[in-house]
């Protein structure tokens, strides 16, 4: 297996940081991926960070213009087991034109917003 690229694993990194930073967010690996939860709901599939799959961020998107943003990223598609219909995209982050950290942070953010309760999304809003 090939490591996965210095650039993608850093925003991976920062992505996977900044969710585990929201309000009531933890860790989980079912599957055998990452993925960060609130309210026993995940808001982002991190997947694998071993090399076995290309690094990709997925994300529910609500926002009409975020989603339609997120899908026009470089190799980006709806979410597969039907998750697509709900407004989950998944973003590769090695391809060329992959978006930044920011960008990518902003859409966890936006995520996180879809399913944590109104208590924690205010004690997200007061920092």
């Amino acid at each position: 297996m090939a490591a996965p690229p210095k650039h993608a694993l850093a925003k991976w990194e920062k992505v996977r940081s900044f969710a585990l930073g929201l309000p009531g967010a933890g860790e989980e690996f079912p599957w055998g991926e990452t993925v960060v939860k609130v309210n026993k709901k995940i808001f982002v599939f991190l997947g694998v960070d071993d090399g076995s799959y290309p690094l990709g961020v997925g994300v529910k998107l609500k926002d009409e213009a975020m989603h339609a943003h997120a899908l026009s990223c470089p190799g980006a598609e709806p979410s597969g087991y039907g998750l697509g219909k709900a407004g989950w995209v998944q973003i590769p982050l090695a391809q060329k034109g992959a978006p930044s950290a920011e960008v990518l942070c902003d859409w966890v953010e936006e995520s996180y917003r879809t399913i944590a309760t109104k208590k924690l999304i205010a004690e997200l809003e007061a920092r």
